[in-house]
């Protein structure tokens, strides 16, 4: 642990970055979740730079969906202080598959160093250094960061014993007093070395709750109340992009090759690359995504926006004309 309040310089991460984003589509069927722009900074980059600041440099991104979208945007993440090396999985392997198949690049060989894992989409402020001592000190196989669950008929929860101990895991609507999982978690090799490689696993739906009952004390809860920002739906990204707009400074409308007319109306909206956005349209509250052409004097409110592409509509979309409108 470095005395600076920084996490040791010769941890490594696991930024999980492979996922399909099912629920933020029509979103992910342009960009990878981790590759959409929020104030105008890709998520991933964003948590590349905060695990940075941490002193955790050395990091992996795993990819499958629309690759191309996180290594254009991550690159080797020497702009951000940051080593990334990439690991490559077909099919998709899962939460606890994925970092199975990273391991060799986490790990030394037959070692068991502890490693970080931290979701692709995580936005907080958690203090990284308390966390890993927290780890050390409990001997835990995987330390998960918690937050007193703030919306348990949305987010499924994390049950944690009074000595802080994980014990189980609940449905989103359970009424079971719970904890609220914020995509960072401490983990040794032994967690996932059994698994076979390239097969697809999960950990809150697999491995944890047998590692759970096996060893009661195999995985402990850091329970914090560190800043949360939700990034699950077309909804949630866009309020998440309006706040975070707020406290850094607007730069929604920030997307390369974007042309404005002068007097289109856009507010409270996200825009990505390569827009064009006519005459006297009106937009409130959307999300403009890469290539869609916005027609003179078209309204648009609280809805995602992108070439249609012959893709069909699904839920809440439409097609209009080269567009796919999904409101939300």
């Amino acid at each position: 642990m470095s005395v600076r309040g920084e996490a040791d310089c010769s941890l490594r991460a696991l930024v999980l970055t492979a996922g399909l984003g099912t629920r933020l589509e029509p979103l992910t069927y342009l960009r990878a979740k981790a590759a959409v722009p929020v104030n105008g900074e890709t998520l991933a980059r964003r948590v590349i730079r905060w695990l940075a600041a941490h002193g955790v440099r050395e990091l992996v991104l795993n990819l499958h969906h629309l690759p191309a979208t996180i290594t254009t945007s991550a690159g080797d993440g020497s702009d951000l202080g940051a080593s990334i090396r990439y690991s490559w999985e077909n099919p998709v392997l899962g939460s606890a598959g994925g970092p199975r198949h990273a391991l060799p690049l986490l790990v030394d060989r037959r070692g068991d160093d502890p490693f970080l894992l931290v979701n692709g989409d995580t936005l907080t402020d958690l203090d990284l250094a308390a966390m890993l001592s927290t780890h050390v000190s409990s001997g835990a196989t995987v330390t998960m960061a918690v937050i007193p669950n703030p919306r348990p008929e949305k987010y499924g929860g994390v049950l944690v014993s009074d000595g802080g101990w994980v014990t189980g895991f609940s449905r989103a609507g359970s009424v079971r007093e719970s904890y609220h999982f914020i995509g960072v978690q401490v983990a040794h090799a032994r967690a996932f070395a059994s698994l076979p490689d390239g097969v697809p696993a999960e950990t809150v739906t697999g491995i944890y709750p047998q590692l759970i009952a096996s060893e009661p004390r195999a995985i402990a809860a850091f329970v914090t109340h560190a800043s949360f920002r939700d990034i699950g739906t077309p909804a949630d990204y866009l309020d998440t992009s309006i706040q975070i707009a707020a406290a850094e400074g607007d730069r929604l409308v920030s997307g390369r090759r974007t042309e404005i007319h002068p007097s289109a109306s856009v507010a409270r909206t996200a825009i990505w690359d390569d827009v064009k956005i006519g005459a006297g349209a009106e937009l409130l509250d959307c999300i403009v995504c890469d290539g869609a052409v916005i027609p003179a004097g078209t309204r648009h409110r609280r809805c995602a926006i992108l070439p249609a592409a012959g893709r069909e509509p699904k839920r809440t979309a439409r097609v209009e004309g080269d567009l796919l409108v999904a409101s939300f």
